[in-house]
């Protein structure tokens, strides 16, 4: 889609300030792009804003005048996105923009995620603080950093560039619902140093190609069951193994911890073509029976590669590493008894590539009972440690406790019925809302969570519908008018 063509679409404030984003490089730690872009829109718009030793930007908008003495409200979201793509797709994220593209009323993009997870919090934000026309107090953008890889931003957020006291978190996917509270997580990394030997006589070297997978959001999608590609190439590698000798030497699946793996590649070495043959040809037929009603464009396939390697992982560190991954759980733990529908506690299998000369295995978990949460993790550091890795925890956050009785949830159901003529929908969330962290930090802070409706994050098929960014910008603006 062009500029034109975007800006078209109503809000087009909006969908003109979506635009821009998305021509801006943003990939998780590598925010340096848009965060000059928003200091250029402070100069430009003649507003003035803090900046912590972090990075985060907190943007500051005067009131409306005569609505001076309103309580202070903080736009809140999240500058990086997660950059993932398709096999085969030719894009750079480090340069290239984001192709847009509309089909049926849902903005996507050309074999790439598309960013608005969160540029679509970023996008009214600005929308707002650029216009000359909207109605509010004191006013605030809180713009963080690095979200979706590790919580950075919200974790190391100065509390001293914030005055507002009432947070509007623009990081949910379903209009008509809003959000008061979230799990909280950590992410557990095994590492795996990697022990060779020369290639046994009489191997020939394949490739195992497990692809197609939804994969998604773990922390929206987690219930759903969607297949995790590297969950199944172990179940898959491990039974060629007990009928061949099999040994490893190469391996890339997944990208990040909160998403759940679309694809894995996986080298490997092995003496009867027959036996992989006949595994893969049974496994298409059992994946086929277990989830493809679910996973209908999963692929499972194995391909003779045209060289030896030189080296090949040992036997002995082949098994263990597959019994590492074969064992790993993944998927909902528990349900939670206090919330019906409401996952608990999960863990997300989510890569393992190498990197400096180890197999390194990210996995994340996630609850609202922190207790419950830690758990699980030890339970993954066990699996890991006994197959020799060395693991550890990193960007452990807080959930954030559900307050049903907040004077801004009852001011949002009070407007949004009176709009739309129906009650809207209040939950908790499993997926890991800043809010949690930013509450930590902010202990008078009242917030709330809302946004759009979006499907597919975290995967080159998430969308954002149109007449949703529409609806949740509408009712934004009421909002600040009445807060």
């Amino acid at each position: 889609m062009t500029k034109n063509e975007i800006i078209a679409m109503e809000p087009s404030v909006v969908w003109n300030q979506f635009y821009e984003i998305s021509q801006i490089p943003r990939c998780s730690t590598k925010e340096e792009k848009i965060l000059a872009y928003l200091k250029v829109f402070c100069k430009k718009n003649n507003l003035t804003y803090k900046q912590d030793k972090i990075q985060n930007i907190c943007i500051k908008k005067p009131a409306t005048p005569g609505m001076e003495n309103l309580p202070g409200v903080v736009l809140q979201g999240h500058v990086d996105m997660v950059c993932e793509k398709n096999a085969g797709t030719d894009h750079d994220f480090s340069v290239d923009p984001i192709k847009l593209l509309e089909k049926d009323g849902w903005v996507t993009a050309d074999g790439t995620t598309l960013g608005a997870d969160n540029g679509i919090a970023v996008a009214m934000s600005l929308a707002v603080l650029e216009s000359k026309t909207i109605e509010h107090g004191p006013l605030e953008a809180l713009f963080t950093i690095d979200e979706e890889s590790a919580l950075t931003g919200a974790l190391d957020l100065d509390p001293s560039i914030v005055d507002g006291t009432i947070l509007f978190n623009i990081d949910s996917e379903e209009e008509g619902i809003f959000y008061i509270g979230c799990a909280g997580g950590v992410t557990t990394i095994g590492n795996l140093t990697v022990e060779e030997e020369s290639v046994p006589s009489g191997h020939n070297s394949y490739e195992l190609q497990v692809t197609g997978f939804k994969g998604g959001h773990s922390g929206a999608e987690i219930h759903e069951e969607r297949g995790n590609a590297i969950s199944v190439a172990a179940r898959i590698l491990r039974d060629i193994s007990s009928k061949t000798k099999v040994q490893t030497h190469k391996i890339n699946g997944g990208g990040k911890h909160n998403a759940i793996p679309r694809e894995i590649f996986i080298s490997f070495t092995a003496e009867d073509p027959e036996v992989i043959v006949d595994t893969i040809s049974e496994y298409s037929r059992i994946l086929k029976n277990e989830i493809g009603d679910l996973e209908t464009n999963m692929s499972v396939k194995v391909v003779e590669e045209n060289s030896i390697p030189e080296k090949v992982f040992t036997e002995d560190f082949s098994n263990r590493l597959l019994g590492i991954l074969y064992s790993l759980p993944h998927g909902v733990i528990k349900m939670s008894r206090k919330v019906p529908g409401l996952v608990e506690t999960s863990t997300n299998l989510a890569s393992i590539f190498k990197k400096n000369g180890n197999l390194e295995i990210t996995t994340s978990q996630r609850s609202s009972v922190m207790s419950e949460n830690d758990e699980i993790a030890g339970k993954v550091q066990a699996i890991m440690e006994a197959g020799g890795a060395d693991v550890q925890f990193e960007s452990r956050y807080p959930s954030w406790e559900p307050n049903p009785e907040s004077n801004i949830l009852k001011l949002f159901k009070k407007i949004y019925k009176r709009e739309e003529g129906k009650e809207p929908g209040v939950r908790a969330i499993h997926a890991g809302l800043e809010c949690g962290v930013i509450g930590d930090k902010l202990e008078n802070m009242e917030m709330i969570s809302f946004g759009p409706d979006m499907e597919d994050v975290h995967t080159p098929d998430e969308r954002l519908k149109v007449s949703s960014v529409a609806a949740v910008w509408e009712f934004l603006l009421k909002v600040l008018k009445e807060v």
